[in-house]
């Protein structure tokens, strides 16, 4: 749509024409949702601010005189109400944990890779200020708002708006530095961070900083480093999260009161109904999206299109509906039981010759990970979130000798969807011998010189490699506490799975790989799973039951 088509919507609108008001507020909701969620990096204040701004956008409506600023004026409305909420906050609710990373919906639903993903992610070491900068930054480097909309939603001048954007494009490229260097593998970065709680904030943005600025490994770059406003060109708005609604309260109006501010009756229905989900659709032009209404029996739709750098691929489907369990289940039965119930054993390793049995083939469309293709978890509260259907590998590095004792395992949580534990490969299990160690006695778990990393009692032994089978989506956590340990996580293919199981003795293995999916929903499913995510995953029950 053009700008004499939204002047047409708007003039209609103010007239009291409620069709043309349920396209104004459908339309423009994504514009108002991105600056929100990225101001305030998914806070769950996110979905307050969003209704109130759109509340007072149509009550307001008719005190705008030139339909050709609504952008401007609907931004600027956007960030008082942001700064509001800043005001508005005390003490207890500062710590307040985050109802979903924007970075991570950012690069998920974007399909953002390499030095994109890179940006979205030193996003949440901004600090708020910054943030709400970049919020409206990023959406004029990506060509929906103007300078002069930035200015006069900050309320400062061009020139002065030319100065915080300098600055704060500055600490971001700082904040790009740590995205990079904690995704890396300096050893003395391990240090730095080892009293580190994982969560980013300006103190430790120094701190990093200060490392960055004098440390050889991670002071280099293996590739140029491209500025952030060329990364951001063209990408599109965050389509609205499936699920995603306003809250019930309308801001404290009633529905009376906001049907004679000029809500319609529909767009009332749409908001005041929590089954109802909103997502945007395909097309955005001219800062806007069209947004539809699901009902709850409706098919779940599938992942928006949107116009980025990746958008000629064809993007994976991002979940699936989750499977009954033996609560909800009725036809539950003996013989078959519903996904969720099978629990990994503890198993001994298979002999060393013993080919592994045929993968089952399972179908593949891809799998989105917000920690790219290689996502490297090395410090506890590390995490990614895997989103698709196809094959994912978790390699594992323990490193014993650092802090031999207890190994909290990693957790998955959240779960949308299904999840299998479908083969285990990398040539050896993690306490086979390591070759060449002095009596053949040291293991991947550790030795009598350096100690030992302990499982969990009842925990089924790791492999270098682990394959899992993803429909839908969930988010792995590394609980690092006790012993160190690291994770590697690359989405893959059946194919590689294959070639990774079957290299055994004949090529210089320690042991074939093992094939543990049965094809169907008995298949194993990972220890430590739930649908549920915790304010700290490392607190799911380290027992060997889903």
């Amino acid at each position: 749509m053009d700008s004499q088509h939204w002047r047409a919507v708007i003039t209609a609108a103010q007239a009291g024409d409620r069709r043309a008001l349920d396209e104004l507020v459908e339309g423009w909701l994504p514009l108002v949702y991105n600056i929100v969620g990225r101001a305030l990096n998914g806070h769950a204040d996110v979905d307050d601010v969003v209704q109130e701004t759109m509340l007072r956008a149509v009550g307001n409506l008719g005190s705008l005189r030139d339909p050709d600023s609504f952008r401007s004026w609907l931004v600027a409305i956007a960030m008082r109400q942001i700064r509001d909420r800043a005001r508005r906050r005390t003490p207890d609710r500062l710590e307040e944990a985050a109802a979903s990373d924007f970075a991570e919906l950012t690069v998920l639903r974007l399909q953002l890779e390499g030095q994109r993903r890179e940006v979205a992610e030193a996003v949440r070491w901004l600090d708020d200020e910054d943030r709400q900068l970049l919020s409206l930054w990023w959406l004029e480097v990506a060509g929906e708002l103007t300078r002069r909309e930035l200015a006069a939603a900050v309320g400062i001048t061009r020139q002065h708006a030319a100065v915080r954007v300098q600055r704060m494009k500055e600490r971001l490229e700082t904040s790009r530095g740590i995205v990079r260097a904690l995704d890396g593998a300096c050893p003395d970065l391990r240090e730095v961070t080892g009293r580190w709680n994982g969560r980013p904030d300006s103190v430790w943005r120094k701190r990093l900083a200060r490392h960055l600025r004098g440390c050889g490994y991670c002071g280099g770059t293996r590739e140029s480093v491209v500025p952030a406003e060329r990364l951001l060109v063209g990408i599109a708005l965050v389509p609205l999260p499936v699920g995603f609604t306003l809250s019930l309260a309308l801001g404290g109006k009633t529905a009376a009161a906001a049907t004679s501010a000029g809500w319609s009756a529909k767009l009332l229905g749409a908001l005041t109904k929590p089954a109802v989900a909103m997502t945007a659709g395909a097309t955005i032009v001219a800062g806007g999206a069209y947004v539809v209404t699901q009902p709850p029996d409706a098919a779940p739709p599938r992942a928006a299109v949107t116009p980025t750098a990746t958008a000629g691929s064809a993007p994976p489907r991002t979940s699936a509906p989750p499977a009954p369990t033996p609560k909800s289940s009725p036809t539950a039965t003996k013989k078959a039981d519903p996904y969720g119930t099978v629990v990994d054993a503890v198993d001994r390793a298979p002999d060393p010759n013993a080919r592994p049995a045929a993968l089952p083939r399972r179908p593949e469309s891809g799998i989105t990970s917000t920690g790219g293709p290689k996502a490297v978890m090395q410090h506890r509260g590390d995490r990614v979130t895997l989103t698709g259907r196809g094959y994912v590998l978790v390699r594992w590095q323990i490193s014993p000798g650092s802090r031999p004792g207890a190994l909290v395992m990693p957790s998955w949580t959240g779960l949308k969807g299904r999840l299998f534990h479908v083969a285990s490969g990398g040539s050896r299990r993690m306490d086979d011998p390591l070759p060449g160690a002095p009596n053949g006695y040291a293991t991947g778990m550790g030795g009598p010189d350096i100690g030992h990393a302990v499982l969990p009692p009842g925990t089924q032994q790791m492999w270098q490699n682990e394959y899992f089978y993803v429909d839908g989506t969930v988010t792995l956590t590394q609980n690092e506490r006790g012993c160190d340990y690291g994770l590697i996580v690359f989405p893959t293919n059946r194919d590689a799975v294959i070639e990774d199981i079957d290299q055994g003795p004949p090529q210089g293995a320690i042991r074939y790989g093992l094939v543990r999916d049965t094809g169907t929903d008995s298949a194993p499913v990972p220890q430590y799973v739930t649908r549920a995510t915790p304010a700290d995953p490392a607190t799911v029950p380290q027992r060997s039951r889903v």
